[in-house]
């Protein structure tokens, strides 16, 4: 077990943030998630949270992505102070993390993400990784499904996934999944690109739009600059920022600010 203290850290609000289907909680304060192949549970103690790891698997996997050594106390203090609405929202959402997560399980979340809403994403992705991930077990002995991966969709019947209750989405996974699987795309070259040659990498796969390309793209490749805007976010630009949104002042942080925005606007009227 490994204590980390921190206040800028919540696994709730994490959990809930709209970034992450498959960490869930499992307990009062506990958190378990599936990623990166391995299997991990969370525990929450105000600001000391335990990670049910060892120190190496700590250091090689969740240390990078939880991205726990950006300094989020300063990207919110860089905010202006004369926009109460983009303070109110960091503070309300300050535990939240860009988390830096598989690059491929991403392009096929938020592909099914598409006019969907986060409980029946999730349940999509789980249905997804029982049929066509790894079951695996962790040290514990506990199983679980990891991610599929690009040739365990690739070869499947596209009519299965339609089985799956993924809908129209059914022909976008096959498709990523085959562009991928036989090399019609690296999704391995995305690393080496900036934010806006990357994105019109991704918007060459069949399904992928502008507001997928950015979501992939700030929480898979970890482009913090990259923007998504979806209903929630366009309805807040237009009222707090109707002369537009100030990337000149927050650059590359602004894909984290977006994250606090889309918090406070999907959370505060529950």
């Amino acid at each position: 077990m490994i204590t980390i203290q921190n206040k800028y850290f919540s696994a709730l609000q994490i959990c809930m943030s709209g970034q992450c289907f498959r960490m869930e909680e499992c307990g009062e304060n506990r958190y378990s998630l599936v990623a990166k192949g391995k299997y991990l549970e969370l525990i929450q103690q105000d600001d000391n949270i335990l990670f049910d790891c060892t120190q190496k698997e700590y250091n090689d996997i969740w240390k990078d992505y939880f991205d726990m050594e950006t300094d989020y106390a300063k990207i919110i203090d860089s905010i202006d102070e004369e926009d109460t609405y983009l303070l109110t929202a960091a503070d309300y959402g300050k535990g939240i993390r860009i988390l830096q997560q598989d690059l491929w399980e991403m392009v096929i979340s938020f592909i099914i993400s598409q006019q969907n809403n986060i409980k029946r994403i999730r349940k999509c992705i789980n249905v997804l990784c029982e049929k066509y991930g790894e079951r695996k077990k962790n040290a514990n002995g506990v199983p679980y499904f990891d991610f599929p991966t690009p040739k365990s969709l690739a070869e499947t019947q596209i009519e299965d996934l339609y089985a799956c209750g993924l809908g129209y989405r059914s022909k976008y996974i096959y498709a990523a999944a085959n562009s991928v699987y036989h090399g019609d795309i690296d999704l391995s070259q995305l690393w080496t690109l900036d934010y806006d040659n990357a994105k019109k990498e991704l918007l060459k796969l069949y399904g992928v739009g502008t507001k997928v390309a950015d979501c992939i793209c700030l929480f898979a490749l970890h482009k913090t600059d990259a923007f998504p805007k979806d209903t929630h976010i366009n309805k807040v630009l237009a009222v707090q920022y109707p002369e537009g949104f100030p990337f000149d002042r927050y650059g590359k942080n602004s894909g984290i600010l977006q994250q606090y925005i889309f918090y406070y606007d999907l959370k505060k009227g529950l």
